[in-house]
């Protein structure tokens, strides 16, 4: 009995030792990059109504914190412009805790799935040299465990690193590509926090939420097929990646998902639009999303990669966000194109022009669909971002126009005056448009820089 009794009591003394401590999040460790210029939450977890202080170098203030009778405590610091190294210090009753080589600048999640996932390891164009030439000691890295869980966590496994060839090689492709493209403009500190997984769709990223709000997304999921690298569990990925780091003050979001949609692929807009709103409402905050559309290829269905690229396209309807092509860096043989830097150029571009209000007299987008008329039996497309509109090849393909039975048929098209028409000598009163509406469709149709047209239906 007295050996049961002591072994209760040491149980009792190292457990009460444990939560006196103060403790952190795993988001905030030494070398992170904190969002510069605004309201940073700083918490964690300490003994209940503990009172300790927190002592911030780059003002040089100190701020007493007193933890809640449920043992979290959260206060919020102002960040200044740009820098760093600084230091950020904990000191309670029992232990001190002091976060070391903590920089300013600007912070992105990248999320999605392989193609986001896709390391320099994983083979990508140039990886020799791409990897001996990332020393960026103010490019910050922080990769997120992958994790699943039924109900939303606090806290994940993972500690920021210095971006070096060591520590690049490992780490998404186009996020480091991002953030090497921006900080060239920008010149300042760029933190990336790395969350993605293969495989995945995008209802495992979305919260519960949003299918309780919108229960045809329920019916819509249950097309996607299980596979074995990640799970199809609803609400998973965001329960135990996303939800733990809303929190933690972010500048923009990267995607780069959608070949695992193209199951159910014309519910896409819907279910992503709802994804990106959703993140915002965790956060708090409109801040910009920026995403990759999907590259042709060979999927099982005819139609399915196309169908998922004109919903991506539609997603731009959404407020802050932009899209990225890639129709013209890849192969539809490979689901993973090896070209990452100009992926992660292209997301670069349109963040500093969207975003960071830079490159006003550079074009960041590829022809869009802006319109269309019919003209008997002419349809007149319309696009913006279609500057110097000129097609690579001898024929300009991929136009096809639908009769009043909906029947789809090849058009011959023709670009003029910075428009494209299109007709078809099966359809004389055509109802509708569409261009590289299959799963390999490799647009042709390109604007002055040299970036391709998007997919896309008539609406």
């Amino acid at each position: 009995m007295n050996l049961r009794i002591s072994i209760m009591l040491l149980c009792f003394l190292v457990t009460g030792l444990t939560k006196a401590e103060i403790t952190l999040p795993k988001i905030f460790s030494n070398e992170m990059v904190l969002q510069r210029e605004t309201n940073v939450l700083l918490y964690g977890w300490a003994d209940p109504n503990e009172e300790f202080t927190i002592y911030t170098s780059w003002n040089d203030a100190t701020v007493v914190v007193k933890t809640g009778n449920n043992a979290k405590w959260k206060v919020t610091v102002e960040t200044p412009k740009a820098g760093g190294p600084f230091q950020i210090l904990f000191k309670g009753k029992t232990n001190e805790i002091t976060l070391k080589d903590v920089l300013i600048g600007e912070v992105w999640l990248c999320s999605g799935q392989s193609n986001m996932e896709w390391s320099a390891n994983s083979k990508i164009a140039n990886k020799d040299v791409e990897i001996a030439n990332a020393n960026y000691p103010t490019i910050r890295l922080f990769s997120v465990a992958k994790r699943t869980s039924k109900y939303p966590q606090e806290d994940v496994s993972g500690t920021w690193v210095t971006c070096s060839p060591e520590s690049m090689q490992d780490f998404s492709a186009v996020a480091y590509f991002f953030a090497r493209r921006v900080q060239e403009e920008l010149n300042i500190p760029i933190g990336l926090v790395d969350n993605a997984w293969g495989a995945s769709s995008a209802e495992v990223w979305t919260p519960e939420s949003v299918f309780k709000a919108h229960p045809e997304l329920v019916e819509s999921h249950k097309k996607i097929v299980p596979n074995k690298w990640v799970t199809v569990e609803r609400s998973s990925l965001y329960n135990g990646m996303i939800a733990p780091l809303t929190k933690f003050k972010i500048g923009g979001a990267l995607w780069y998902q959608g070949e695992s949609n193209t199951a159910n692929a014309e519910n896409y807009q819907k279910l992503f639009s709802n994804m990106i709103t959703s993140w915002r409402t965790a956060w708090q905050d409109d801040f910009p999303f920026y995403y990759v559309q999907i590259a042709p290829f060979k999927y099982g269905d005819e139609f399915s990669g196309g169908i998922v690229r004109d919903q991506q396209r539609r997603t731009l309807s959404l407020k802050n966000t932009g899209m990225a092509m890639t129709s013209d860096i890849c192969t539809v043989e490979d689901i993973h194109p090896l070209n990452k830097q100009d992926v992660g150029l292209r997301l670069a571009n349109i963040a500093l022009k969207d975003h960071y209000n830079l490159l006003q007299g550079q074009e960041v987008y590829g022809p869009l669909y802006a319109s269309s008329e019919i003209t008997g039996n002419q349809i007149i497309i319309n696009f913006n971002h279609a500057d110097g509109l000129y097609n690579k090849g001898k024929k300009l393909n991929l136009f096809e126009i639908s009769n009043e039975k909906g029947q789809w048929f090849a058009a011959r098209a023709r670009i003029k005056n910075g428009a494209v028409i299109v007709s078809s000598k099966e359809v004389k009163n055509p109802k509708a448009v569409r261009y590289a509406w299959r799963s390999t469709d490799i647009s042709t149709l390109f604007n002055a820089v040299g970036l391709p047209a998007s997919t896309f239906i008539s609406e």
